[in-house]
């Protein structure tokens, strides 16, 4: 098992390699300060559980996570008194989310980790994510983002197990 190390400074780390990353507008928070809306890339070890990836902007990244290509009604549930709270969603779905489907390349790969997913609680945080980065590396609203080349070699070397940890 590999675990990929993330700093607070936006270093990305592999075994044989450093990437730049994007993390929150809202700097790096402990978990138990981690809240829904507060833009923060929460610290801790998240296992990486699966991938995504948009099919009319390119074949799926190799990688031994289990891999599903995205729709256009796929979302993410970000309301936190709704049962499906951090989890996906069909779209339209009735509270509030976020579309899987955009219309800029952040999630044209995105892989899920296990934040706040065991279960869910309530208004600690939702949808953390490691994705796509814009060209200048601006700040995410708490997800890990990398450029699209970078994140695809990572994923090459992903497999089952393997986690991120996002560390000060």
């Amino acid at each position: 098992m590999t675990d990929f190390i993330v700093t607070s400074d936006g270093r990305f780390i592999t075994p044989d390699s450093e990437y730049r990353a994007a993390l929150g507008k809202g700097g790096v928070v402990t978990e138990a300060r981690k809240r829904e809306g507060d833009s923060a890339t929460p610290l801790g070890r998240y296992r990486l559980r699966r991938a995504l990836y948009r099919p009319d902007r390119g074949a799926p990244p190799e990688t031994g996570l289990p891999m599903r290509a995205l729709r256009e009604d796929d979302g993410w549930c970000d309301a936190p008194d709704d049962p499906a709270y951090n989890r996906p969603v069909r779209l339209p779905y009735p509270a509030s989310c976020e579309q899987m489907w955009r219309h800029d390349e952040l999630y044209d790969i995105v892989v899920i980790l296990d934040h706040n997913d065991h279960p869910p609680v309530a208004g600690a945080g939702s949808a953390i994510f490691l994705h796509c980065a814009k060209p200048d590396y601006p700040p995410t609203l708490g997800c890990v983002a990398l450029r699209r080349a970078d994140l695809e070699a990572v994923l090459k070397m992903a497999q089952p197990g393997d986690a991120l940890e996002i560390r000060r």
